[in-house]
Formats: C-alpha cells, structure tokens, sequence
C-alpha cells in the first residue's frame, strides 16, 4: 500500500519551520511508543520516505527532515565531490546539525529516543552512519539502505549496544561494492549487526520494507 502525504491529516502534512531542518511530522491515529527519524536520498525531498516507513512501522510516529543542501530539483545532506567522495567538514557539520535537531524534535513532540530507530536511503543512510560514529549513544537502533561509508578518518567509539541493519543492493555498482567494508566498520566498534543483501540496484522497494519490519520486531540477540 502506497501513502502519500496528502492522505495524512493536515497537521501531519504540514512543512515544519520551528528547527534548524525543516520536516514534517507524521502521527497516525493510534500511534504507539514507536519512532521513526526518516532521512531521504540525493536530489529529493522528505516526502520520498514516508511511503516506506509507514509500511516498516504503521503506527509509528515518523520525523522526516529535509537535507538542506540544494540537488538538482531537491536536497541532500552534505556536500560531495564525487558520488563517492564527500566533503569531510560538511559531513561533520550537518552531521552535527542532526544530532541535534534530533534531540530537541524528539524533546518537542515527547518521542522517546531510545525507542526511536534511524532510517536513512543512500546519501540519508550515510548521514546516520556519521550519527552513529561521532554521537555515540544517540542512536540505537540505525537501518541503512544503500549506505557506503563516507568519513576519512572514522573515530574508533564503543558502538556496543546499538542494532544496525545495512541493506545492500546485489546490483548497486556505486554503492554496492562498499557495502562490506560499512559492515567491518560497525563491527570492529562493536554493534550488533545484521546485514543483507537484496536482488536490486541503488533503488529501495517493498523488499526493503519487509526485511526492516521483520528486524524491528526481531528478538534482541
């Protein structure tokens, strides 16, 4: 079932201005103890998400922000300088920006971070790869579609105690091939996690949905 943002209720549709990214808050009717911070790809917008993560978790109340570097027609989160080499001060900047635009959402709208997981798709999934690395603690549970990693000098933190999902796409030839070496990364900092592969390229799909759904309501190992 596909949502769009007009079937929300106009308050959940509504553009929010109120922090340092603009974003839109999702409540369904009966919503659970459940959050979901949505961070979308390259050269689109906040909207991309929602179809999907309304699939992953229904009830879950949703946080999606959007980047805010300029992309062709859309957004994305930090500046590159090729499609897989970013710019190490953007990156920590807006990474930063995040974090802490995270921590005062969840504070305005009484989210429980804790209870929350990071989804992100490609240039939305490296941002959350950075939370993990330079705000450990922040995030505990992380998905990451299509995600590489992007910073140069990855600090070495204690990341026991937070889940990782990373779905890789078999056909993904950007970033596909880095998939691997985003799984050693987590690893060595101790995070449990899972990591799959999916019989597709750089595009997300139903699939995806499944396999984050199933994750979320996994026993913890």
């Amino acid at each position: 079932m596909d949502v769009s943002v007009s079937e929300y209720t106009d308050e959940n549709s509504a553009l929010r201005d109120d922090l340092a990214f603009r974003y839109r808050l999702v409540r369904p009717a009966k919503p659970n103890r459940e959050c979901l911070f949505v961070l979308h790809g390259s050269g689109v917008d906040e909207t991309t998400m929602l179809p999907l993560a309304r699939k992953i978790s229904p009830d879950a109340t949703l946080i999606a922000a959007r980047g805010r570097v300029p992309q062709d027609d859309g957004f994305r989160w930090f500046e590159r300088i090729t499609p897989t080499r970013f710019k190490q001060a953007s990156i920590r900047n807006e990474t930063a920006a995040y974090a802490q635009f995270a921590a005062e959402a969840a504070k305005r709208h009484g989210l429980d971070l804790n209870r929350a997981t990071f989804l992100g798709y490609s240039n939305g999934a490296n941002v959350v790869s950075t939370l993990l690395l330079l705000n450990p603690g922040l995030v505990r549970r992380a998905a990451l579609l299509r995600a590489m990693p992007v910073l140069d000098d990855p600090p070495a933190v204690d990341l026991h105690g937070t889940r990782v999902l990373i779905i890789a796409g078999a056909a993904d030839q950007t970033y596909g091939p880095y998939a691997p070496a985003l799984v050693t990364l987590f690893s060595q900092r101790g995070a449990e996690i899972d990591a799959r592969i999916v019989a597709s390229g750089h595009e997300f799909g139903d699939t995806d949905a499944a396999i984050v759904r199933q994750w979320l309501t996994a026993p913890v190992a």
